[in-house]
């Protein structure tokens, strides 16, 4: 089932500020919240899906890849489904929803403020294609070095047979409340419990492998589906890719950057693919037949008889794909007449004589008109 537009699903316009989205997600969240809507699957997943749709449009550079590229920008290929566990919502953007729900907890509705969730980080990596392989669509395997959960105490980070207790300094709740006296009377702050690190737990007994980190470094392979049609400089995000999250954290995402490597005959324009290919003066005067390279093999094609250098024959179909949309570009051929630079003797006096000729004199008006039938063959 294909995504919805993000825009769409906060009911706002693609001129829309920071701000506005913000508000927009809010109202979305409030309206679908668990807490209003208990055992509703579909106000679930719509929850979910107000979630991803701001995770997009408040960041400036997904914002920019998605207008671009649509979802293909921003999300794995093939993925299906909202990758958000509720967990990552509460713990990304619970703050939004301020005291609608008198924060959050362990579970829905709780009265306590939602402790930290670590997340790892985002991890980058290149991966360059062929034409053949953009016009087509590839599945990448790749092995990267990266954050990975820690076998020996299964990303907990505590030493087998040690538990967690709660912080001692914050009780559990991740902050500490301090009340300090001013001249205009008392005020209170809260922030980060410095003692677990908002995490409202600490352990008894740290883990050997990770020193109680529940990460080490490690190794991955990871398969990327990349859709066809994408282009040089593009990102895809793999979501839960990343370097894993301390402690039974959250995974960070694969941010993907798509390389395009130079095709030996074939230069890209868009979707559109160009061939510059030369012919003869007694080819284009005679009209021949010529074989031309594809992303599919080799096309033979018709020259006719009088064809002007600078002529643009275009083959349907032959170029690349529209990304998330039907459709391919074409391929232009460019054609181009190559004039002699050295001449025999035998070969002089034959162009002299055919120089006489009224067939082979320029006729500048037909030219002249034929420019710009050629430029509205080229650019429609």
């Amino acid at each position: 089932m294909s995504k919805r537009d993000y825009y769409e699903i906060l009911e706002v316009t693609k001129s829309a500020g920071e701000a506005e989205i913000k508000k927009a997600y809010r109202k979305m969240a409030i309206k679908y919240h668990p807490d209003k809507n208990p055992g509703n699957n579909e106000a679930e997943e719509n929850f979910k899906e107000a979630a991803e749709a701001y995770e997009v449009l408040s960041d400036p550079q997904k914002r920019q890849r998605y207008d671009q590229y649509g979802h293909a920008g921003v999300s794995g290929a093939g993925g299906g489904g909202y990758g958000m566990s509720m967990d990552d919502i509460f713990s990304n953007f619970g703050d939004i929803f301020g005291s609608a729900f008198g924060g959050f907890g362990s579970g829905f509705g709780s009265s306590t403020r939602r402790r930290r969730v670590n997340r790892g980080s985002n991890l980058r990596v290149k991966v360059k294609l062929t034409l053949e392989e953009i016009a087509a669509g590839v599945e990448k395997k790749i092995k990267v070095t990266k954050y990975v959960k820690c076998d020996e105490c299964s990303g907990t980070g505590a030493k087998g047979g040690s538990s967690y207790s709660n912080c001692h300094t914050c009780h559990g709740s991740g902050q500490v409340t301090r009340v300090t006296n001013t001249f205009l009377g008392q005020m209170q702050t809260t922030s980060t419990c410095p003692t677990c690190g908002g995490e409202g737990q600490t352990i008894e007994s740290k883990c050997m492998s990770c020193g109680g980190d529940g990460i080490v470094r490690g190794e991955e392979v990871i398969t990327i589906n990349i859709p066809a049609g994408v282009a040089d400089g593009m990102q895809l995000s793999v979501s839960g890719k990343g370097n894993a999250g301390a402690r039974s954290g959250i995974n960070g995402d694969l941010i993907v950057l798509v390389g395009e490597i130079e095709h030996e005959s074939l230069i890209r324009d868009g979707n559109n693919l160009i061939f510059d290919t030369y012919i003869s003066f007694a080819d284009a005067a005679l009209g021949c037949n010529i074989d031309v390279p594809t992303l599919d093999g080799k096309a033979r094609i018709k020259i006719d008889t009088g064809t002007q250098s600078g002529k643009v024959l275009r083959l349907k179909g032959k170029g690349i794909p529209h990304l998330e949309s039907y459709g391919r570009g074409d391929l232009l051929i460019n054609i181009n007449v190559w004039t002699p630079q050295k001449l025999s003797k035998e070969e002089r006096a034959m162009m002299e004589k055919l120089a006489s000729s009224q067939n082979f004199a320029p006729k500048p008006e037909k030219n002249h008109k034929g420019f710009f039938s050629r430029m509205k063959e080229v650019f429609g």
